[in-house]
């Protein structure tokens, strides 16, 4: 008998919701049962929260993602045997989606290599259920998420790539505007907050981050806010070197947000 390749969430809704404020819609793809009705019970607690569907494996997370519209896809990295090329494949299809990892053991290489290719969020089969509302909701706001040693890791992979003798070059070129908006990613700041902050439009702040981009050699707002901490840009701005790497992993022990891409 042919299986159901996606599995839509049949249990009971007792979510309040508004037209203001429509549920995170999730879809779960984790290749133990046992572990996808644990989280599903989890998420149930809370009325902003909705399962859409389940997954067993990589075929039906494929057609979940294309069947369902959601919002935050938790997928197990033990699922298939290339989670890295799957993420690939998954947000090709699903630009939107917000993907987290959800795994046993991670080492440096595979923490970075999740990131670069989309991954928002990296969390431990073992994180509390409270955290991983928590990161379902900042992940869905476009936050990435991260634990401690996960952040070391990818500060780390950045300085490796970055070179000392560049960061003179690079201050000289970026004008004030672009360090006051520079600034502002570094310690987490949205567009929105940055262009009230400058004076100016949440466009006009996109449109210097892609130039800020270009001259900096970074792809994203995660590169960029590491490129500041690395090379100490805001000092030009008058801030201490060590400020934008207290905004970037602030918020005590355990796993927590980081500067969204």
């Amino acid at each position: 008998m042919a299986r159901e390749l996606a599995k839509p969430d049949q249990s009971p809704q007792h979510h309040a919701t508004t037209p203001e404020a429509p549920p995170l819609r999730v879809i779960i793809a984790d290749s133990q049962a046992i572990f996808r009705v644990g989280i599903r019970k989890v998420l149930a607690l809370e009325d902003d929260i909705r399962v859409v569907a389940q997954a067993e494996n990589l075929g039906q997370t494929v057609s979940a993602v294309a069947k369902f519209s959601a919002d935050v896809l938790l997928f197990e990295s033990r699922i298939c045997p290339n989670p890295a090329e799957a993420v690939s494949e998954i947000l090709k299809r699903a630009p939107e989606l917000k993907l987290v990892m959800l795994t046993g053991e991670l080492d440096a290489q595979q923490t970075v290599d999740y990131l670069r290719r989309g991954v928002r969020g990296i969390v431990t089969r073992s994180i509390a259920p409270d955290l991983l509302v928590r990161c379902v909701r900042k992940v869905a706001e476009g936050e990435t998420w991260l634990d401690n040693r996960g952040i070391n890791w990818v500060i780390e992979a950045y300085r490796s790539q970055a070179t000392v003798a560049s960061a003179p070059r690079s201050r000289d070129r970026l004008s004030d505007k672009e360090l006051l908006i520079a600034s502002g990613v570094a310690q987490g700041m949205r567009n929105k907050e940055i262009a009230q902050e400058i004076g100016t439009t949440e466009q006009v702040v996109k449109n210097y981050l892609r130039k800020i981009y270009d001259k900096l050699g970074v792809s994203d707002r995660l590169e960029l806010a590491l490129y500041c901490i690395h090379h100490r840009l805001m000092e030009k701005d008058g801030q201490a070197g060590g400020e934008p790497a207290r905004a970037a992993a602030a918020g005590g022990g355990g796993d927590h947000p980081i500067p969204h891409p």
